[in-house]
């Protein structure tokens, strides 16, 4: 297993650099958080990154994808992180497309792989249900009829939710909350009759969406994969999500780590540059070894998605163990660079603010760090 990129994906890491770099900084979402865009990204902009082939990076070329594998998307995802840059490509491509991919019958592919790797449709995962991440607590009750399914809930912390043509639903089609067995996924028309989606407010300004479904009845024909099975695919598509938003949160530390070295080696106090004080060198050192703790940790969550050799379990324990060290390096480095700063560490002129609310969100995203410590656990002893 490599811990470093190939010489390919380094490439594909310099060219996101410098495409994001000249189109999508973090003045950019700025921007759009003052703007109040609803999407909370520019439409033409990622219409740019699909036609760069981002979108294509994790798909078999059967399905008309690049077969680039995660760790190619751990080099974009970097980059993000890196920027700022706010786009669909983790919640459309490899969350929802990862559900395509993994469950949808031909007929489902052929009607959304193209168009979601081309950028023209967008999809939203559904899955949690409180504050909390934790896909086997899903009670949104799927009951078969006649007709179908009728489903009835709701949903919470829908990344990208507003103005998705679809949403992948993770409901409960028999047994009780906290039961893997049971869940089925769904995919529901955002225009279904009974569907309502609402914006939520978050910290880092990005589009959230709260979902209510209320009597929204499908046919046969929306469900992916076996009814009462999805948990297999929907966990195996989150931990596609959670090594790319750990790459992210390793872009983004590593963004503030540069700047608060810089501010060290430029800010002056009694004639001499901060960075020659020894605590704050120790402090600079210190997060400095967290950040390549984590990079490594997270090469090794990218390498093992690619990896068919290992089992579900050991890939499994490897995201866990990416998003819990990204987001674990993020918040130490985080909470540094705004003490190093100073007051000014936290006001809207710096990036640095931007940074932190957005490693704050994505620390919380498809799992918090007692979340992963916990699953690491369970799954470690049940292999023992």
């Amino acid at each position: 297993m490599s811990l470093v990129y190939s010489e390919e994906q380094q490439l594909l890491a310099d060219t996101a650099a410098e495409f994001l770099l000249a189109k999508s900084p973090v003045a950019a979402q700025r921007a759009l958080r003052d703007a109040g865009a609803a999407e909370g990204f520019d439409a033409a902009l990622w219409r740019e990154m699909a036609a760069m082939g981002w979108s294509a990076i994790p798909f078999p070329e059967a399905l008309g994808g690049l077969a680039f594998g995660c760790k190619g998307l751990g080099a974009v995802f970097e980059q993000i992180g890196r920027n700022l840059s706010a786009s669909p490509l983790l919640s459309s491509v490899v969350l929802g497309g990862a559900v395509i991919e993994l469950a949808g019958s031909a007929a489902q592919q052929a009607e959304w792989m193209a168009a979601l790797i081309g950028g023209d449709r967008r999809i939203a995962l559904a899955v949690d249900e409180s504050p909390r991440h934790d896909p086997a607590a899903i009670t949104l009750r799927a009951a078969a009829n006649a007709d179908g399914y009728l489903l009835d809930g709701s949903k919470t912390f829908v990344a990208d939710g507003l103005g998705a043509d679809a949403y992948v639903v993770a409901a409960r089609s028999a047994g009780r909350a906290g039961e893997r067995t049971g869940i089925s996924l769904f995919l529901v028309p955002a225009d279904a009759p009974g569907l309502r989606v609402s914006p939520m407010r978050t910290l880092d300004s990005r589009n959230h969406a709260v979902l209510v479904l209320e009597g929204v009845q499908l046919g046969a024909g929306a469900l992916l994969g076996t009814a009462g099975a999805g948990f297999e695919v929907l966990d195996a598509a989150l931990d596609r999500g959670r090594v790319c938003l750990a790459a992210e949160l390793l872009g983004a530390s590593q963004a503030l780590l540069d700047m608060t070295v810089e501010y060290l080696k430029t800010r002056v106090q009694f004639d001499v540059s901060i960075g020659s004080f020894q605590a704050l060198q120790h402090r600079a050192a210190w997060c400095h070894v967290h950040q390549e703790l984590a990079r490594s940790a997270v090469m090794a969550g990218l390498a093992a998605m690619d990896d068919p050799a290992l089992d579900a379990a050991a890939r499994a324990r490897l995201a866990s163990l990416a998003k819990w060290k990204a987001g674990d390096a993020a918040h130490r480095i985080s909470r540094e660079a705004v003490q190093m700063h100073g007051g000014m560490g936290v006001t809207d002129e710096l990036d640095v603010g931007l940074l932190l609310k957005r490693i704050r969100v994505a620390q919380a995203s498809l799992g918090d760090g007692d979340f992963h410590v916990q699953r690491y656990g369970e799954l470690a002893t049940a292999e023992d």
